[in-house]
């Protein structure tokens, strides 16, 4: 192999890559435009629940409940209702996601030490956002519940009450809890797989339909200098792309990166060659710009989107799903960048995710070279 046509090679692709605004538009803005949308629009926390409430009770201790659920970060107020139809209207206009209804009999039972009834009515048509907006619920009617004890013991002159537990949950890594933290890192894996996959998935293909394979299968560059002349543009392209992305999520997002920056553009580097020769492959296979494309969307897109760990849990998921989601790459390099990122680990801890890219990296290369053929055919 000599570098000196390898060289040729990628400058012929240096030089078609500037003269295509729409390939360069692809390769830089796409992944900025990409992390920007689903940065601010993807989101799992639960927070400003609409809630309309029906107080039929109208007294101090149904007001006191009231503020409770007011003063919480959790649920905003849509208004007060008068009637079970009002509260359908607006669970089913969904003006409102849940429903607060206190009896008129609250505080009366309240005061005489009985169990007051309160019904919480919630949309389950959103069945997480329901499940959640319930355990919130759950636990501001237990501190509400908390607050009468204590106030009925102080009434009553007895001993203040002693918890049997002292329960201190820390949270480590994510302490706010906040999606975005890891929603971004793995957002980077994700846009990184798609849009490499589809750069490259034109090249080899583009080649044979505008006619130009015949002159490069006239040449004496051999399919290994073929190839990573092919690659390398996009490599830059593609590096370029994570700086962009490492900036972002400092600068923009205010994503916590706890370990070494260093690392993240090595690990990239690994996935992004065995990406971009992953689309080089569909493209040799291919030879259509058009099928190669939406090959490579659907090989890249979905697998790293669903079965990688980003979206839904691989735990959750059934067995087989599971065992499938061994051979899709993104789920290491999503589980390196969120080690890196929010808990600051090295390669003592990520190793056998980085080796499962290296093999990656290296049987999609190899296949590439294996499979190009410098005939027409």
């Amino acid at each position: 192999m000599k570098w000196r046509r390898t060289w040729a090679v990628t400058r012929k692709e240096f030089i078609h890559i500037f003269r295509d605004p729409r390939s360069l538009g692809m390769g830089i803005l796409m992944p900025v435009i990409m992390l920007i949308l689903f940065g601010y629009a993807l989101t799992l926390d639960v927070d400003r629940v609409p809630l309309v409430i029906w107080d039929q009770n109208r007294s101090p201790a149904s007001r006191e409940l009231v503020s409770s659920f007011l003063g919480s970060r959790y649920f905003s107020l849509e208004g007060f209702l008068e009637s079970y139809q009002e509260v359908e209207e607006a669970i089913d206009n969904r003006r409102a996601l849940a429903s607060l209804i206190i009896l008129p009999d609250f505080s009366a039972t309240l005061a005489s030490g009985g169990k007051a009834d309160l019904q919480m009515i919630v949309d389950g048509s959103d069945s997480n956002t329901a499940t959640i907006a319930l355990g919130y619920a759950e636990g501001i009617i237990l501190g509400f519940n908390q607050d009468i004890a204590l106030k009925e013991i102080g009434r009553k002159g007895g001993r203040p009450l002693t918890a049997p537990i002292d329960f201190r949950p820390r949270v480590w890594f994510n302490a706010d809890l906040e999606s975005r933290n890891y929603i971004i890192p793995g957002l980077i894996a994700v846009i990184m797989m798609v849009i490499a996959a589809l750069l490259t998935s034109l090249t080899v293909a583009r080649e044979w339909e505008q006619g130009t394979m015949e002159q490069l299968i006239s040449t004496p560059v051999k399919a290994p200098e073929l190839i990573l002349g092919k690659l390398f543009p996009y490599f830059c392209i593609g590096m370029f792309d994570v700086l962009s992305a490492v900036l972002m999520g400092e600068f923009l997002f205010h994503i916590p990166l706890r370990g070494q920056v260093v690392l993240i553009f090595a690990q990239a580097a690994i996935f992004l060659v065995g990406t971009l020769s992953l689309g080089l492959l569909m493209s040799i296979i291919t030879k259509s710009q058009l099928l190669a494309s939406q090959v490579a969307m659907v090989a890249t897109f979905l697998p790293a989107f669903l079965l990688s760990g980003f979206a839904y849990p691989i735990r959750s998921m059934p067995e087989v799903l599971q065992g499938i989601s061994y051979i899709i790459p993104a789920r290491y390099f999503i589980t390196l960048l969120k080690g890196i990122y929010l808990k600051g680990v090295g390669p003592r801890i990520l190793f056998l995710e980085g080796v499962f890219l290296v093999i990656f990296s290296l049987l999609m290369f190899a296949l590439a070279i294996k499979k190009f053929k410098k005939k027409l055919v």
